[in-house]
């Protein structure tokens, strides 16, 4: 019913027409202020949502964290990692924590972003075998991922936001308070007497700072240490990316951060224990005889005494951020 035209009726309206008017304002006031309110969703907080959301695997079985499991600081307990179908990969499961400085990804280093390296899992037909544009068709069809997309992004799920998502999702898995650090910065808890001749060792006799420096024990660089010799051992890793014979067996060095929580070891996950690979390096020769492209680090044995190797190990130890590892989810 419209408002009367006669100017009586039209004063005896008014305050009714005054107040629904106020009591409009109001409501509106009220729900901007529960919207404000509402936790604000950020690209790292959709990125974890997606890590451990199977979405992305062709039969929907596995997700990111079915690999990288945070309980074992984001890497795997197994040699090959088993994907859709029960097919295995091909290489070890690395961590993908302290990633953030990283320069390049994948043991061969075939991705030069943490954007890009999240998107290859998604499409290799060993892991999640499901074509990213049909992922991000997924993503399209459900009402929840495309408001969070939007609201972040100001897009729809696409290709490249995708990968934006799981990345800064992984850029939040830095570990920085070890007992290592703690000892750095002369703060309670630090290394114990132990730890601290195994750093000496790990730092001089034991060659390893050689190639596992900077604050992440990693120099991002592609060593090889004599894992290879084309029979049994027949990966060529960053061979397969330059073609450059000179790359033959050369793997990317990874940070040691967290290391004592990821075994097994190596690209092909050959070593159970951290144990086992400093023998390894103590003596590569004792072990492959005829490994090729050798380092010439590794050129000579260590020379490492029982009680070394146990320091040693005790130092590795000591890089455990057990604060943070584990406690994602």
């Amino acid at each position: 019913m419209g408002m009367p035209k006669h100017p009586v009726f039209y004063h005896i309206f008014a305050p009714v027409r005054q107040f629904s008017v106020i009591l409009s304002l109001i409501v509106l006031v009220c729900i901007g202020m529960a919207f404000n309110k509402a936790p604000k969703i950020h690209a790292a907080d959709l990125g974890k949502m997606l890590f451990f959301d199977p979405i992305l695997s062709r039969d929907s079985s596995i997700s990111c964290g079915s690999c990288h499991r945070p309980e074992f600081a984001f890497a795997d307990t197994v040699p090959f990692s088993k994907g859709v179908h029960g097919h295995l990969g091909k290489r070890n499961a690395p961590s993908v924590m302290n990633m953030s400085d990283r320069s390049s990804f994948f043991w061969d280093g075939r991705a030069a972003t943490l954007a890009e390296q999240a998107l290859f899992p998604i499409a290799d037909t060993n892991e999640m075998n499901l074509p990213v544009i049909t992922a991000v068709k997924r993503l399209n069809q459900s009402k929840k991922y495309r408001n969070l997309f939007y609201s972040i992004f100001k897009q729809l799920p696409n290709k490249h936001n995708l990968g934006l998502a799981l990345a800064a999702f992984e850029k939040t898995l830095e570990t920085s308070n070890t007992p290592n650090d703690r000892w750095i910065a002369d703060l309670p808890n630090g290394m114990t007497e132990q730890q601290v001749r195994g750093r000496d060792i790990f730092r001089v006799k034991g060659k390893c700072f050689e190639c596992h420096f900077s604050p992440d024990f990693t120099g991002d660089e592609f060593r090889s240490i004599g894992l290879f010799n084309g029979k049994q051992w027949n990966d060529s890793g960053r061979y397969m990316i330059t073609h450059n014979v000179a790359d033959i067996s050369k793997f990317k060095v990874l940070g040691l951060r967290n290391v004592a929580m990821t075994a097994p070891y190596m690209h092909d996950g050959s070593f159970k224990t951290l144990r086992e690979v400093i023998d390894y390096y103590n003596d590569p020769q004792a072990f492959i005889g005829d490994g090729l492209n050798r380092d010439s680090v590794l050129s000579k044995p260590l020379g490492l005494t029982e009680q070394e190797k146990q320091d040693l190990e005790a130092f590795l130890h000591a890089l455990t951020d057990d604060r943070f590892a584990g406690s994602i989810r």
